[in-house]
């Protein structure tokens, strides 16, 4: 098993024979094409003197870790290519996401399988090493011979993921950003995971996921970040797949990093906005942003107070917003706040009962106007989830949540 496998960090530094035992060069990269074959190394390229030579695979007869014996010698000056992905230039430190897709790591060595074809031997791919066993042999190449090196890294255990588990998760061939799960999987973790594995990727990897995954799971992602980060990525993205993720996340928070924006580039990803959340959002806007208007959120579920429960109950079963929900706002004939009832309530009471009857006392609510030191106040005294936002005429304009407090409290706002 040890002669038919080589790591990156061996294969680095090996001398390069001619047809008559001559050296060459020695290798200082090697690179795919993914297009031809993703996995096979194609180009092996030597450094001789101030020129890069380039050696095709096929050119090759033997590889050991005492150097590589070319069958043909008609070498070529190296030219850079962008379909070439490079080892050393394009995935040795780059950042990976694990085999779990929880964390990001970083590639610190590749396995290669050794493999004599007829005419030829090849180099491909097995793995992209991640663990101490390659940190161990990359900060002890040069240091000692290979041989003892390979002997030495025995107690250590592997940490890899398999090549065929990495994707490149766009198109573009200059992007470096390597994930061995795919955009599908990436759209099944949980928001707050993705938002960790975003935030620790480097600026412009972070719009490749984004980009990648579906609008929804962008911007359920987006929500969990710092706002400076939402703000930078939001800023990264073209107008129109800016304005299709701001427009699956919660008004309130669309609005909070359309306050951080640039005005310019703020009108310009409005503009890309279907009508309803574009009027929704533009409404939000018009508030301070430190005050009970700025920190509402125009989702909620708000009934009649003479509605039965049943009818109460059969609302909830269509509103795409259950799972933040915790109280229906009632109103009355004009259209004014006249309460509020927590879910609980209603599991209780019979389906025939108003909501009026079930609604909590004292009623708390709190003007758009209010500034958010208000806001915060009324939690604390009164224990609340859900505060009702009401205008001078005490029509009903949206609801502060705990969640929304608790992201003022933390300074993020």
């Amino acid at each position: 098993m040890a002669d038919t496998i080589l790591y990156l960090t061996e294969l680095l530094g090996l001398t390069v024979y001619d047809l008559k035992g001559r050296a060459l060069g020695r290798v200082k990269d090697a690179a795919l094409v993914p297009l031809v074959d993703p996995a096979r190394i194609d180009r092996v390229l030597i450094g001789a003197g101030n020129a890069w030579l380039t050696i095709r695979f096929d050119q090759v007869r033997s590889i050991t870790l005492d150097g590589i014996e070319l069958r043909e010698e008609h070498l070529t000056p190296y030219h850079s290519d962008e379909y070439m992905l490079r080892m050393v230039r394009d995935l040795l430190d780059q950042q990976i996401i694990d085999a779990h897709g929880r964390k990001v790591v970083r590639v610190t060595d590749v396995t290669f399988e050794i493999r004599p074809f007829e005419n030829f031997t090849a180099l491909l791919v097995q793995e992209v090493d991640i663990g101490l066993r390659s940190v161990f042999r990359r900060l002890m190449q040069g240091v000692l011979p290979r041989r003892w090196i390979r002997k030495l890294q025995g107690p250590i255990g592997p940490s890899y993921i398999r090549w065929e588990y990495c994707n490149i998760i766009e198109p573009d061939p200059m992007r470096r950003l390597r994930l061995n799960i795919s955009p599908k999987q990436l759209e099944k973790l949980h928001p707050a995971d993705l938002a960790d594995i975003v935030e620790e990727l480097p600026p412009d990897s972070r719009e490749a996921v984004l980009t990648s995954i579906d609008s929804e799971a962008a911007a359920e992602a987006l929500s969990e970040m710092e706002t400076d980060i939402q703000v930078s990525i939001i800023e990264s993205l073209e107008t129109e797949k800016a304005a299709e993720i701001l427009e699956e996340m919660a008004p309130d928070e669309a609005a909070d990093v359309l306050q951080e924006l640039e005005e310019e580039t703020s009108v310009e990803i409005l503009g890309e906005m279907e009508s309803d959340p574009k009027s929704e959002l533009q409404e939000l806007l018009e508030y301070d942003e430190h005050t009970a208007g700025g920190l509402m959120n125009t989702e909620y579920v708000a009934l009649s107070k003479n509605a039965t429960v049943e009818a109460a109950i059969a609302s909830l079963r269509s509103s795409d917003i259950l799972d933040t929900l915790n109280a229906i706002i009632l109103l009355n004939g004009g259209e004014q706040l006249a309460g509020a009832v927590p879910l609980g309530r209603l599991f209780a009471a019979p389906a025939s009962q108003t909501l009026g009857e079930l609604t909590v006392e004292p009623l708390v609510f709190v003007n758009a106007e209010a500034r958010e030191s208000k806001v915060t106040e009324l939690f604390d005294k009164y224990n609340l989830l859900t505060l009702p936002v009401v205008d001078d005429q005490m029509r009903l304009l949206g609801v502060i949540t705990a969640d929304d407090v608790i992201t003022v409290l933390r300074g993020d706002k």
